[in-house]
């Protein structure tokens, strides 16, 4: 668990500190899944689970960073965003933490297998989701710099274009999931059902990811909206 003692220590500097910590460890979690897929192509079940312990204590190391930083967080008074704002950007990120541990145990427990046909397209659409957490991340950490410039000046547009690239992103991970959803159903009767049924909600939680990576931009613009 982070010390306490170290979660204080950000504190002192800026309150957005640790809320940039806890994305960078939430997309350590979301890059694993990319490799997990892959492995679930090769059918290499060994490193599907041992892919999944490392996502699983990533996700782990995340809620502690989550838990102290909402122990620690000041009153809004003292701080330059509320901190309901604050707050409600650490439960979206939690979340794609959580996203990606669910994905990927489930995957494991069941030894799911891709189809052939789509396991192209299907590794594609993973790598689009997680780009868009990485995409958000990418603007979190803009995040002290528009403290610093009071959320004024050209630091707005900097952030602003990172935004309307996380747009575009989830954009391209919403036609992915169309695409691969077609394309699952041309082929689905050639395949246990059940096995089938696992998979779409497999690709509805991979879209999620990039969902709700989405959904921090908004969040972001909101701030700088103020």
């Amino acid at each position: 668990m982070v010390r306490k003692s170290s979660i204080a220590s950000l504190f002192a500097g800026s309150p957005i500190k640790p809320l940039q910590q806890h994305m960078e460890k939430v997309c350590e979690c979301a890059d694993q899944l990319p490799l997990f897929f892959k492995a679930t192509v090769e059918k290499d079940y060994a490193s599907c689970k041992s892919i999944h312990k490392s996502i699983a204590k990533l996700e782990g190391a995340a809620d502690d960073i989550k838990i102290d930083l909402r122990a620690h967080l000041p009153n809004s008074l003292f701080m330059p965003m509320p901190r309901e704002q604050i707050l409600d950007i650490v439960r979206l990120q939690d979340k794609i933490a959580n996203i990606t541990q669910d994905i990927s145990g489930i995957m494991t427990g069941r030894k799911t297998e891709l189809p052939e046909p789509v396991a192209e397209l299907f590794i594609t659409f993973v790598d689009c989701s997680v780009e868009a957490a990485r995409q958000a991340k990418t603007a979190i950490n803009e995040l002290d710099e528009l403290v610093e410039t009071g959320f004024r000046g050209r630091q707005l547009d900097v952030v602003e274009s990172m935004i309307e690239k996380l747009e575009e992103i989830e954009s391209t991970s919403d036609k992915l999931e169309r695409k691969l959803r077609h394309a699952m159903f041309k082929i689905e009767k050639e395949y246990a059902p059940l096995d089938m049924m696992f998979l779409y909600r497999m690709i509805g939680w991979i879209g999620k990811l990039a969902d709700v990576s989405h959904q921090v931009g908004a969040r972001i613009q909101l701030l700088m909206a103020r």
